[in-house]
């Protein structure tokens, strides 16, 4: 497990920066003379940023800073990030305290994204720029791949274009449901044109519900009926 974690970070197993990488703040508090991960979680989302940006220039070259500002906030967030750390063995490779075992932190969305940006900062400081570059790449390509080259505008600045042109106002966002532990929580929100919804989303912040919602409108049989009426 941490061996491939290694592997993919390009660092050899006992890499200084590697072990702290995966040390949540709770397990350092238990433990003495352990260092947490969150000083390293700051550097990491800096190259990660800094990585990504450099995929989007090249793979978009007539994209506008608009559009790769947010192609990059597709791929790097916390329930992107926290996704592929399900996938490569971050989450059993993760050292927490008792009580944030007890409670469930191991899947947290929070806390995986920021030991995956902790070990890119790892990668940065024990092995150089290439080897953080190399790891970004692992991490962002994938979802890349997915990224239509024509998807430039994010999904609830076309749909309020398009509400605007047709009819003249402004689609407005409810949250209709919500639950979910307070470190992992999840909003469902409804996308309305006056009192009708048009589209509904789930996401696991207020912000990715709302994108959820406005694609679903975008996309639905409801919209359809909205701009021939």
């Amino acid at each position: 497990m941490l061996s491939r974690i290694a592997t993919t970070f390009g660092l050899p197993e006992d890499a200084p920066h590697l072990k702290q990488a995966l040390t949540h703040p709770s397990f350092a508090n238990e433990q003495r003379g352990e260092a947490d991960n969150q000083r390293l979680e700051f550097l990491g989302d800096a190259v990660l940023g800094m990585c990504a940006s450099e995929l989007l220039y090249e793979r978009f070259p007539e994209a506008d800073e608009g559009s790769l500002t947010r192609l990059r906030a597709s791929l790097v967030n916390a329930d992107a990030l926290a996704a592929w750390g399900r996938g490569n063995a971050v989450a059993e490779a993760l050292l927490l305290g008792k009580g944030a075992e007890s409670s469930g932190l191991r899947g947290s969305t929070n806390v995986l994204a920021d030991a995956v940006e902790a070990l890119v900062a790892a990668a940065y400081l024990d092995s150089g720029l290439s080897a953080a570059r190399a790891a970004c790449a692992s991490i962002l390509v994938p979802q890349l791949e997915q990224l239509d080259a024509d998807a430039t505008r994010d999904p609830k600045s076309e749909l309020q274009e398009r509400v605007q042109a047709l009819r003249g106002d402004t689609p407005r966002y409810e949250v209709v449901e919500s639950g979910g532990p307070a470190h992992d929580r999840w909003f469902e929100v409804s996308a309305l044109v006056g009192a009708r919804e048009i589209g509904r989303g789930r996401g696991r912040s207020k912000r990715a519900a709302e994108f959820a919602a406005a694609r679903a409108a975008l996309a639905s049989p409801a919209w359809a009926e909205t701009e021939e009426s």
